[in-house]
């Protein structure tokens, strides 16, 4: 596939077999929607066919085809052939008794046939067990598309590529605007699925707990790889390193047959030398392609250490329209600390984000201080300096500047020199340094803010969603910088693997109540287990003492009656 003389990949033969289930991974640019897209048969390849299933899969992208319909329909549309089915069936259901003819009474009994081959009896039921594995309330159900955020939407288009159990599934960034409760639902929906699947997650923890193959874009093709993530970047690192290995020896062996060839070409021993040269054409090395994977280098250091206690909060609480957002929430941070704040989306997590920074030293915009809260205190502690990584990015970068005159305004004092060095470690090499705002992509919007974050060097860290739009290795390089950081963090993120390894103490917000687990995740899901354990054994209880109770009243009502 070409665009203009640009080549994303080329002379690509690969077969995607049922049973077996597929990550497209490279960096971003390398091409992974372009062969979704191809895949899907949304694109024409520059050259080559592709075969395809007669029924697919495919999370659709756009969000407003679909917005005069209601949200349990657009799910059941998922499978065109039921769907367009029910509707011929409900028009003929239409037309008033007297005017139906013989044909459209045969018609409505091959309706009902192909009705129930596609599962249409129990089609709204099937649905809605989707919809609320996807974390979508009940109550939305019936509500017109247009009618949803986009969050909701995204939920409900994914279901709609899950329904009727297609042959191949076709899913592009299925993850996204999906909380941790879902994306573990989806990951045990798709390993239970027995066909095809092919996806594009820029999640590393789901892309090892789901795929059995990775299929890599790189180098100008796409290379197939046995396991997950992880197993794809070990078996790659490992061929690059014995290609290398195997060109450094030749390399050698060149050179000193090349020095035998200079000293003796033209003596006695000229057949040797000539017999030398042979073997160096023979000897020549393996021509190594150009890997298009780019690096981002993440370093967030700070100008001074903040006390001992950086932030308390005393029984704050937040509401909207009525409605108890945060509850009263009290707590202590220490120095150091690294907190991840979790729950369902729309549980609050940036709204108690926004209730902490309100009124935070350092690095905050003027807006973020005007956020209201009910009641209750933040109190932050001495030489305390936060850093904030909005959710939404617009209401960070202004429009209409040049990305390194943006930045420049965070550090007045900084060289050209420095300011291009920050923008080089986060791959804005070159002309890209110059590029309007308004024409940044997600990906390049965040890793800019996170230039802005390296420059001013704050010793607190408040991050909403750093992960979204980044490609694999940058959030690998945010993973590593995090965990490297010495000052506090508060973050809110769905990527399982930054939490895993970055947090070391729990925020999860529920019902307006925020549980406070001082422990890495790890130790919280160890927690709950052990919580659902406890649940059920009462549960279990309580039922063997009812069981009791009634045994022993139907023995006293046999006694009574003997009696």
């Amino acid at each position: 596939m070409r665009f203009g003389e640009r080549v994303l990949f080329e002379d690509v033969t690969c077969t995607f077999v049922s049973g077996r289930r597929y990550g497209i991974t490279g960096p971003n640019g390398a091409g992974k929607s372009t062969l979704m897209k191809i895949l899907c048969d949304e694109m024409e390849p520059s050259q080559g066919t592709v075969t395809r299933p007669k029924r697919l899969g495919v999370l659709r992208q756009d969000q407003f085809a679909f917005d005069d319909f209601r949200v349990i329909d657009t799910v059941i549309m998922g499978n065109a052939a039921l769907w367009k089915a029910l509707v011929e069936r409900e028009a003929l259901h239409a037309k008033p008794h007297e005017s139906l003819t013989d044909k459209d009474g045969i018609r409505l009994a091959e309706l009902e046939g192909i009705v129930g081959e596609e599962g249409g009896y129990s089609a709204e039921a099937d649905a809605a067990v989707l919809l609320d594995g996807l974390g979508l309330e009940e109550n939305l159900y019936e509500r017109k598309m247009r009618e949803l955020q986009g969050g909701q939407k995204v939920r409900v288009l994914l279901a709609q590529a899950l329904f009727g159990n297609p042959p191949a599934l076709l899913l592009d960034e299925p993850t996204n605007h999906l909380d941790l409760d879902s994306v573990h639902w989806l990951q045990d929906y798709l390993c239970d699925y027995e066909g095809v699947l092919i996806v594009i997650s820029h999640d590393r923890h789901f892309l090892n707990s789901v795929c059995t193959h990775t299929a890599d874009i790189d180098y100008e093709t796409v290379i197939m790889y046995n396991g997950g993530y992880d197993d794809m970047v070990v078996a790659k690192t490992s061929i690059r390193a014995r290609i290398e290995s195997e060109n450094a020896q030749r390399e050698k062996k060149i050179a000193q047959l090349n020095e035998f060839i200079a000293r003796f070409s033209a003596g006695t021993r000229s057949a040797q030398a000539t017999s030398r040269k042979k073997e160096v054409e023979r000897l020549k090395t393996t021509e190594l392609a150009k890997s298009n994977i780019a690096r981002p280098f993440i370093r967030f250091q700070m100008d001074q250490h903040s006390g001992k206690h950086p932030l308390e909060t005393k029984s704050v609480t937040k509401s909207y329209d009525g409605v108890k957002v945060i509850l009263p929430f009290t707590a202590s941070v220490a120095r150091g600390e690294k907190i991840a704040v979790m729950g369902r989306n729309g549980a609050g997590k940036t709204t108690l984000l926004k209730s902490l920074i309100r009124n935070a030293p350092g690095f905050i915009d003027d807006s973020d201080h005007q956020f209201p809260v009910d009641a209750g205190q933040v109190i932050w502690g001495h030489n305390v300096a936060v850093g904030y990584f909005a959710q939404d990015h617009s209401e960070t970068i202004a429009r209409g500047a040049v990305a390194i005159e943006w930045l420049h305004q965070f550090k007045p004092m900084a060289s050209q020199e420095e300011l291009r060095g920050v923008l080089g470690q986060m791959l804005f090499s070159g002309d890209d340094a110059m590029k309007m705002t308004q024409t940044l992509s997600g990906g390049e919007a965040a890793r800019l803010i996170f230039c802005r974050l390296m420059l001013q060097k704050p010793n607190v860290l408040v991050l909403d969603e750093p992960t979204n739009h980044l490609d694999l290795e940058s959030i690998n390089a945010l993973n590593i910088a995090l965990q490297r950081y010495d000052g506090t963090v508060l973050f809110v993120t769905h990527d399982y693997d930054v939490i895993d390894e970055v947090a070391t103490r729990i925020w999860h917000v529920e019902k307006g109540r925020v549980e406070d687990f001082k422990g890495p995740y790890s130790d919280y899901l160890l927690h709950l287990e052990q919580n659902a354990a406890a649940a059920a054994a009462r549960g279990a209880s309580t039922s063997d003492r009812r069981s009791s109770a009634t045994a022993q009243l139907a023995a006293a009502s046999r006694r009574n009656q003997r009696g």
